[in-house]
């Protein structure tokens, strides 16, 4: 039974390979930038169906429905099944057709999200949101299976700088869009707008989206670009489940994993306790919170396409150099959010270069740094491998800093006060470990 339902889901067998240059090269330019586009604006409009709780926090923490740490309890169990999906779907990605596996994925996420709206106990809440995170987690595999599908190595991380700008298009998406719909029409609505959202994307992506190259009669895309790595004559010959398997083998995806999940505590540390700090440490209100962490996105655009241009320009398609940069780069944003002068400028400055750091190390070590050392046959298992350490740094930040934020308060009448100190170290030690961990890499190799 379960065989049939994914075998639905299946890649295509190749097709006969076309005989006219002219048409390959035509079908190539053409489809290749849709499928580019598709996951680009696809993935970012399906983020807004992850961080709308980041948003409508505040909110329900003021009316009563969530303490702090019950938020800490959900958000956790959304990474804790994030991890594990983004794990198994990103080897079920690898024998995939992205045109069915994408909007699968992103239907049934905009489906949680509405279900959202109605849950007022921890219980109900909780089950949706991990729910929810399994299904998240068919985006990142299935989109760099499909970008490894139709660009080259020596194009890759360009593309991949553009294709990460998703995260920041969502997450600025979701700062101002869902901060305006929490703030005018209720908390209930902060979910419903990105269960609308994502269904709309499920069917964009179905339009849009295309199989691999070679079940369209095309060549792989190492032969169209004559762009090869050397292959070891073993990896030539080993299944494609083999393959996979093999990347649990290589101590730099390890390595990797262990800085990406401590990258991933400072990322959704400010995505889902950010809106909380601005509004109760600065005074802001939600639309005002909203706005000040787009800016951080904004910044997170340039820093997505400037990290793979960089990379792959000034380093030779070399990571690591890059990643130290940008790695200095989001802890003076930090330092300069928490304990720069507190005015707007100041503020503002933190935020950009905090977005510009985070987006080029969430580039590369959620997931560009991987596919470069590993196989590209096992591109959706090396996603899974990372997604899991990513999100696992990801649940125990939302356990640990609800943790922290419970205890380190104290109600004032009917008001609660916060003391964010101890978060804030915690959340800065742990961008300080992944920049030491990433500096461990710095001879990897490519692999093709």
């Amino acid at each position: 039974m379960i065989g049939r339902v994914l075998s639905v889901f299946a890649t295509a067998a190749d097709a006969p390979l076309r005989e006219s240059q002219a048409e390959i090269d035509a079908m190539y330019r053409r489809y290749r930038w849709r499928v580019l586009l598709a996951i680009t604006l696809g993935y970012g409009l399906i983020y807004t169906c992850r961080l709308a709780i980041g948003m409508v926090k505040p909110s329900m923490i003021d009316a009563g429905v969530f303490t702090p740490a019950e938020f800490g309890t959900i958000g956790s169990v959304f990474f804790y099944t994030y991890a594990l999906g983004k794990l198994t779907n990103g080897f079920l990605a690898d024998h995939a057709n992205m045109r069915l596996f994408l909007p699968l994925g992103f239907g049934m996420s905009a489906l949680c999200n509405f279900g959202m709206g109605f849950a007022d106990t921890l219980l109900l809440a909780a089950i949706l949101w991990g729910v929810n995170g399994w299904f998240q987690g068919f985006g990142a595999p299935g989109s760099v299976v499909a970008l490894s599908n139709w660009f080259s190595n020596k194009e890759r991380g360009r593309n991949y700088g553009i294709w990460i700008t998703s995260h920041s298009f969502g997450e600025g998406l979701t700062f101002f869009a869902i901060g305006w719909a929490v703030a005018t029409l209720g908390w209930r609505f902060g979910y419903f707008v990105p269960a609308a959202i994502g269904l709309a994307t499920a069917a964009l992506m179905y339009a849009l989206m295309r199989d691999r190259p070679r079940t369209m009669g095309l060549p792989t895309i190492a032969d169209w670009k004559d762009d090869h790595v050397a292959e070891s004559d073993q990896n030539k010959s080993r299944s494609r489940i083999a393959l996979q398997f093999s990347v649990l083998s290589y101590p730099t995806i390890w390595i990797l994993g262990l800085s990406s999940a401590a990258n991933y505590v400072t990322r959704y540390a400010i995505n889902s306790w950010g809106p909380l700090y601005l509004q109760e440490a600065r005074g802001f209100d939600e639309v005002a919170s909203g706005t000040m962490l787009m800016i951080s996105t904004l910044a997170g655009i340039v820093g997505s396409i400037g990290y793979g241009w960089m990379s792959d320009k000034w380093f030779g398609a070399r990571r690591p150099p890059a990643n130290l940069i940008f790695a200095v780069c989001e802890i003076i944003g930090l330092v300069l959010i928490f304990f720069g002068p507190a005015n707007m400028p100041t503020l503002v400055v933190g935020m950009i270069f905090f977005g510009l750091g985070l987006a080029g190390l969430v580039a590369s070590l959620g997931g560009l740094f991987a596919v470069d050392i590993c196989p590209k046959r096992a591109t959706g298992a090396a996603m899974g491998v990372i997604g899991i350490f990513s999100y696992l740094g990801a649940a125990l930040q939302e356990n640990i800093s609800g943790a922290l934020l419970e205890q380190h308060s104290h109600m004032v009448g009917s008001d609660r006060v916060y003391d964010f100190g101890p978060a804030i170290w915690f959340w800065i030690g742990a961008s300080v470990v992944s920049m030491l961990l990433a500096a461990m890499l710095w001879r990897a190799k490519l692999r093709d």
